[in-house]
């Protein structure tokens, strides 16, 4: 495969922005991607491998002060923001106005409902334009969306937690298996570099090791995905998130009621079906449950099930990588979309 693609990330130096420089920079079909940087954000470094030493002997990955004029000359074609949502909501009208195709990690361009999006307080300088970009982004789940991410402009990566929620529920509410009526309780616990790099009173290690706790409880800002995406009401859908004391992965329980009593063979048909020929969705059935080691440094979401012994009630169980099927790995998986590749390309 040639290098066709010329990336380019702001946010490099997070997280999930390593995970994406390293992923793009073993990509058979990418070039070597421009690391650029916001007004501020350099933290002194020079290059990436200054702030990461696992990426030295790669001849190096120089962050750049940002100017359009550079990216032109590039000849970019896709940039990836693993950058906060403010910096996304304001910097993304222009690059689209200039013919750039943009994957965004943040959760800006995420939601199409206002009432979903307040939890943002976005203040757009030009809400008409804001209201135009919101309608036109696609949410980048590619084993729901894969059709309209081939041709998006303005990807929105889905968060981590709906990740996690949206593919093991999506099968069966259009399946009309579950009771939504009766309402879905989601558990979610997450490493602590979901929280990102940014050290703060609850994440650093003395107050982390040895804990487990919830946070967020009735406010989390991901919810809304969860609602718009499953297509359910505010209120039949509660969702807890967890903070646990290790540096990534997320495993979700899940508690649905059954609209009919269903067979676990039929409840894992479903799933088999629904994702028959997408390569990142593992199905584990009812035979075994996932775990969090299963899917760690890999693009995968893990998905299994028990079902009660009246065959009434269901707890499903998923697993992925927070950083990668989470973030990084799903936005290299949108970009394959996007520009023709095979979904597994740089994700092996």
């Amino acid at each position: 495969m040639n290098a066709t693609v010329q990336p380019a990330v702001f946010g490099a130096t997070g997280y999930s922005g390593l995970e994406l420089v390293r992923l793009l920079a073993r990509h058979p079909g990418v070039k070597k991607p421009l690391l650029f940087q916001r007004n501020g954000e350099s933290g002194g470094y020079g290059d990436l491998s200054e702030a990461y030493p696992q990426l030295a002997g790669n001849g190096g990955f120089p962050l750049e002060t940002f100017s359009w004029l550079r990216m032109k000359d590039a000849g970019v074609d896709v940039v990836f923001l693993a950058t906060p949502h403010e910096f996304s909501r304001e910097w993304v009208p222009e690059a689209i106005g200039r013919g750039l195709r943009v994957i965004d990690l943040s959760g800006a361009w995420r939601l199409k409902q206002s009432a979903n999006r307040e939890v943002y307080g976005f203040s757009d300088a030009n809400a008409q334009n804001a209201a135009l970009l919101d309608e036109a982004a696609v949410y980048g789940l590619p084993e729901l969306h894969a059709q309209a991410i081939k041709d998006a402009a303005l990807l929105a990566n889905p968060g981590c937690y709906p990740t996690s929620i949206i593919l093991p529920l999506a099968p069966w509410i259009r399946a009309g298996y579950v009771d939504v009526e009766h309402g879905i309780i989601c558990d979610s616990k997450s490493g602590v570099s979901g929280a990102g790099k940014t050290p703060s009173a609850k994440t650093h290690f003395v107050e982390v090791e040895g804990d487990f706790s919830a946070y967020n409880v009735f406010g989390h800002r991901h919810t809304g995905e969860m609602l718009e995406q499953l297509g359910i009401e505010s209120g039949l859908l509660q969702f807890t998130p967890h903070l646990l004391p290790i540096p990534r992965g997320i495993l979700s329980t899940i508690y649905v009621k059954l609209a009919q009593v269903v067979p676990a063979g039929e409840l894992e048909q479903c799933l088999r079906e629904f994702y028959a020929g997408k390569p990142w969705v593992r199905v584990f059935g009812a035979a075994r449950l996932p775990q969090i080691k299963f899917s760690r440094n890999t693009n995968f979401c893990d998905i299994g099930f028990s079902l009660s012994p009246d065959g009434k009630r269901a707890v499903m169980v998923s697993c992925i990588d927070n950083l990668l099927k989470g973030a990084a790995g799903q936005a290299v998986q949108n970009m394959n979309l996007m520009f023709g590749f095979d979904e597994k390309a740089g994700l092996q």
